[in-house]
């Protein structure tokens, strides 16, 4: 028998934002982070990514502008992912919470507005 490792490593984790100026502010003048890129992908749309000072680690700052939760919801339950509930719709937003293999508990989010 032979088995193939693959190395697997985090790029970045995407955190949803209202404002891209208001957020370069907190993670740079309040975090400490520093700005890696700010490149525009069109329109309004623009690729962030802040760093903490250190050897590693990244966050990709993007702009709150989704409308497929529903679509995703169904998608993932055709592909047989079980939700812990009904989807909520709360003040914030439509949430839909599901686990992982291994019980992490994971919320599927769509802010509203967005």
């Amino acid at each position: 028998m032979i088995f193939l490792l693959v190395s697997q490593r985090l790029a970045h984790v995407a955190v949803l934002v209202r404002d891209y100026d208001e957020v370069i502010a907190f993670y740079t003048k309040i975090l400490g982070f520093f700005l890696a890129s700010d490149q525009s992908l069109g329109g309004s749309k623009r690729w962030m990514v802040v760093n903490p000072l250190g050897p590693a680690g990244c966050l990709l700052l993007a702009g709150a502008n989704t409308n497929g939760f529903w679509r995703d919801y169904a998608e993932l339950q055709a592909r047989g992912l079980r939700f812990q509930e009904a989807p909520r719709t709360w003040p914030y937003g439509h949430v839909a919470v599901f686990e992982d293999l291994y019980g992490n508990r994971w919320d599927l989010l769509e802010p509203l507005g967005s």
